[in-house]
């Protein structure tokens, strides 16, 4: 889901860039960074990771509520990274969930391997530490594709835990843009603008490394940023236009999703085998970008259900999943000071749990 800067400038936070590398050493991107937090006060380097991936047009200091998360985390035993893929700002728009998910397996193992050498004094540093993957938005489908999707000729490392926060369908999103128009255009317009490009897209496939650029003239005219080219593919899986019929790979969170599209998603994670222990889903109970007509709670039991019958592992749901009443997309600001402390407070509580045996 495309993302606003925040409202006001996220306090300054100390910490290490780090650049993640493939497994040949050689750099794919300039790119490919993650963002450390450190605290002054931490006398040795800690033993678990969580790293943390935002949405559409994301970046460092955009997603506010996570400098709070890593401010809870000081205390803890959990080091906190912030993830840039190639996707990151203005990138997502040339890009996919295949390839998020590639650099994010490189950045899974370079922490890894990170966190072995700052703790290899430790007895069996390696295989104590814990590794935990988190979206934002758009960055939970990330987490999501990296859990049930298969793709050929590629190996992605297990993680220990994966957290959903403000996952939504970016479908549902557009189709409530084309009911209510936007700022300067009419409903009408916004949906003559949208199904056009539509055709566009389906008329236009990837054409070379970077696929067919629609025309940015349109796709600003239906809420897409001025500064951002997208190409037909990516345009068309986050639209899904033939869902729930035929839905495309961003299609993941849309409420009129059959079962047997659950069952292929949510229902592989136990199967699959990337997921050691569990996962949390935290959708906000006051998410401005979740349609009026979405029930969320019966959307959420749903995921439950396909997530528990695609594996043997009774306690891959964790329990302190829930519709997070109150909390917005990307909670900041005096009236979300409450409903963010319940979220980050799930969290905590989760990531202290990956830890026991």
């Amino acid at each position: 889901m495309e993302q606003q800067m925040a409202e006001s400038t996220p306090a300054a936070r100390a910490g290490v860039l780090h650049q993640y590398k493939q497994a040949d050493g050689d750099y794919q991107s300039a790119g490919l960074n993650a963002f450390e937090y450190t605290s002054p006060t931490a006398e040795k380097a800690k033993p678990h990771a969580l790293l943390l991936i935002a949405g559409l047009s994301d970046g460092l200091c955009t997603v506010p509520f996570m400098n709070d998360l890593a401010g809870a985390l000081e205390s803890t035993s959990w080091s906190v990274f912030f993830v840039l893929l190639s996707s990151s700002y203005t990138g997502w728009g040339m890009s996919s969930l295949d390839k998020d998910v590639e650099e994010l397996a490189q950045c899974v193992d370079y922490v890894k391997a990170l966190k072995a050498r700052e703790n290899q004094d430790q007895p069996a540093s390696n295989e104590s530490c814990k590794i935990a993957i988190m979206g934002h938005s758009t960055g939970s489908q990330d987490v999501l594709h990296y859990l049930y999707s298969q793709p050929p000729n590629q190996t992605r490392p297990a993680v220990d835990g994966a957290i959903l926060q403000a996952p939504v369908s970016d479908r549902e999103a557009t189709l409530s843009m084309l009911e209510t128009g936007t700022t300067k255009d009419s409903a009408d317009v916004v949906s003559e603008i949208f199904y056009e490009l539509v055709d566009i897209a389906k008329s236009n496939p990837e054409e070379g490394d970077n696929g067919y650029i629609l025309p940015i003239s349109m796709t600003s005219r239906i809420g897409f940023p001025s500064n951002v080219p997208v190409s037909s593919k990516r345009f068309l899986s986050l639209t899904s236009p033939d869902s729930p019929d035929a839905p495309l790979e961003d299609d993941l969170f849309s409420s009129d999703l059959e079962d047997k599209r659950l069952e292929e998603t949510f229902g592989m994670i136990g199967k699959c085998g990337r997921l050691r222990k569990s996962i949390l889903v935290l959708p906000g109970g006051s998410d401005e970008y979740i349609p009026e007509w979405v029930e969320m709670e019966s959307l959420l039991k749903r995921w439950e259900t396909a997530t528990k019958a695609g594996g043997d592992n009774p306690g891959i749901w964790d329990e302190n999943s829930g519709v997070v009443p109150g909390v917005r997309h990307s909670p900041q600001g005096k009236r979300q000071v409450k409903p963010l402390q319940d979220l980050l407070s799930r969290i905590q509580t989760f990531l202290a749990n990956l830890e026991k045996p």
